[in-house]
């Protein structure tokens, strides 16, 4: 037997079977195994995934190494070979992080291990090199192991992955999701549509990346997806790696931004493709995200479940919440609070901080940074000097919660004559904390246990709406109406595109809603009219089911055409 130190290698390894006895290299020493490797060159050098069946004594290996430039699997179930060899723990790191060992016992196991190695790494198709020693050692499993891999050679696994979109009249859909509490919603609507889905999670942790790519690969071949969903961006790296993915298996992806596309659109620069279609929720974002060079964006606005937010739900709510007006929002004091501490801005940006989310809330601008840039040209070059990107994002996002703090305080300070009850976070009791009037105050309640009860206590339910949406309309005024009561909301310029004017009641300055509610207080039967008008245009057009239809028809619109065509428009483009 062959000396076992750490360090050295054997010149060759004697294996005995019953009466069998047979050696790694004998006859024909490292040329054994080195042939193995120059017989398959030209099917290496086309691009492919090697699969060694045997580590051996390392010559193969070494070969492969040296003459291919991507990763390398190593298939050797016998591991106490390993423990004599010493070939994989003698490689430079450097190479030997391109090798994955498979040690799986059983066949089956062996080749989802593979499988899954094999999504890893872009689906590319497998090469078996399997070294004579291996099949004499165990023929049953090496052999059965080379005859199919030998099979996924030939698999194309692109051309199975790609092909035409939206061929059949009712779509597949791949759901990219998060914690993002819409897409829930999605997942709902889907059902209600009867609309074939498949889940893909996005976890948080760095390490779920690769769980991520993999399982897309997977779902893409076994659920044949007409298009991926996904919300804010979530799931897409800013590397662009997705979306070279995405475009080399065909695959469209819509991308529905609920907030300000602009406060996340800074991180994907590298990330347009002609195979995503953005959508927002505010129409005022529309040219800026074409002019940032994606060709495919359309408005849809936000909606409701009527199932969730409907009349008879609050029946069960607590006597304690019933209130003539109402405010529910977050006092965004300690965001804004936070957002300042851990964005460490030079000195210069926190000295004008205030005044200009002052002026930027008074302003019709709907960009921070392009506001910064047409009035506070000063306050513009220390923006302009950040680091990087996000710490740009950080900024525009703090002064954004400045603005819409100091929107919601001025809005809400109007209305505590008439005693509102607030509900939100301990924040408004500081904001309000010297004032003669106290409101009543409540804690945060939950979107989906709490508030379908909650807004049918309210006669009459106050909204202002983010500055990060200053033409846009927040979901509130599709909530408040779908569960049966009367919302009262400030005017943006989109109102016209979802209701009528006899359907929904608006403010279009903060100093008119104190009459206004004390108007509609006085006056229920007229407020009640208002309300049955408004729920019945939200079931008519504006459920989660409406806009997940409209965004389907607009992805069938876009890419329902032969993947062939697809392909030479993107080349192209290219």
């Amino acid at each position: 037997m062959p000396n076992t130190a750490s360090d050295t290698v054997p010149g060759d390894v004697e294996a005995q079977i019953g009466e069998r006895v047979f050696y790694m290299l004998r006859p024909g020493g490292a040329e054994r195994e080195t042939a193995v490797v120059a017989g398959q060159m030209p099917e290496l050098q086309r691009g492919c995934l090697p699969v060694l069946l045997g580590c051996g004594l390392g010559h193969a290996l070494a070969r492969l190494l040296q003459c291919t430039a991507g990763p390398v699997a190593v298939v050797e179930k016998e591991t106490g070979l390993q423990a004599i060899t010493h070939v994989l723990q003698n490689l430079p790191a450097q190479e030997r992080g391109r090798v994955t060992l498979v040690t799986a016992a059983q066949t089956a196991e062996a080749l989802a291990e593979l499988t899954h190695w094999q999504m890893r790494h872009g689906g590319m198709r497998l090469l078996p090199l399997a070294l004579p020693f291996y099949l004499r050692l165990d023929r049953d499993y090496y052999g059965s192991l080379q005859k199919e891999l030998a099979a996924s050679a030939r698999f194309d696994f692109w051309s199975k992955a790609s092909g035409p979109r939206f061929v059949n009249d009712n779509p597949r859909v791949l759901l990219l999701t998060s914690k993002y509490f819409l897409m829930g919603e999605i997942e709902g609507a889907c059902r209600k549509l009867g609309i074939e889905h498949k889940l893909v999670v996005i976890r948080d942790d760095a390490v779920a990346r690769t769980d991520f790519v993999q399982q897309l690969l997977e779902a893409v071949v076994s659920f044949r997806p007409d298009c991926c969903i996904t919300l804010n961006h979530m799931g897409v790296d800013v590397e662009g790696v997705l979306m070279d993915l995405l475009a080399r298996l065909q695959l469209p992806l819509a991308s529905w931004f609920v907030d300000n596309p602009h406060l996340i659109i800074h991180l994907y620069s590298r990330c347009v493709s002609p195979w995503t279609t953005l959508f927002t929720w505010d129409s005022d974002n529309i040219s800026s995200l074409r002019a940032a060079g994606f060709e495919h964006v359309f408005y849809l606005p936000l909606g409701t479940d009527p199932d969730r937010f409907h009349p008879s739900k609050g029946a069960s709510a607590p006597a304690s919440w019933k209130a003539d007006l109402s405010f529910v929002g977050n006092s965004m004091l300690y965001k804004v609070g936070g957002r300042l501490k851990n964005g460490r801005f030079p000195r210069a940006l926190l000295l004008s901080f205030h005044t200009v989310a002052q002026q930027f809330m008074e302003s019709d601008q709907r960009s921070v940074a392009d506001f910064l840039k047409n009035c506070q040209p000063d306050t513009y070059a220390h923006y302009l000097a950040l680091p990087d990107n996000e710490a740009k994002l950080a900024f525009e996002t703090a002064v954004t919660w400045q603005a819409t703090r100091l929107y919601r305080n001025g809005c809400v300070r109007r209305l505590l004559p008439l005693r509102p009850l607030i509900v939100g976070d301990a924040g408004w009791k500081i904001e309000f904390r010297h004032e003669p009037l106290q409101p009543r105050y409540m804690d945060a309640l939950s979107y989906y246990s709490d508030l379908p009860l909650f807004y049918s206590q309210s006669v009459v339910n106050f909204n202002c709406t983010s500055k990060q949406m200053k033409g846009a309309v927040n979901q509130r005024v599709f909530d408040v109406p779908a569960a049966g009561s009367f919302v009262l909301t400030d005017w943006r310029e989109q109102m016209g595109q979802l209701f009528e004017p006899d359907e929904m009641v608006c403010y279009r300055d903060p100093g008119e809603a104190p009459d206004l509610v004390r108007h509609y207080l006085a006056h229920p039967q007229e407020r009640q009219r208002i309300t049955q008008a408004a729920r019945k245009r939200v079931l008519a057009c504006h459920t989660w089911q409406h806009r997940l239809q409209t965004m389907l028809r607009h992805m069938r619109e876009v890419y329902g055409i032969p993947a062939e065509r697809n392909a030479d428009s993107t080349a192209a483009r290219g």
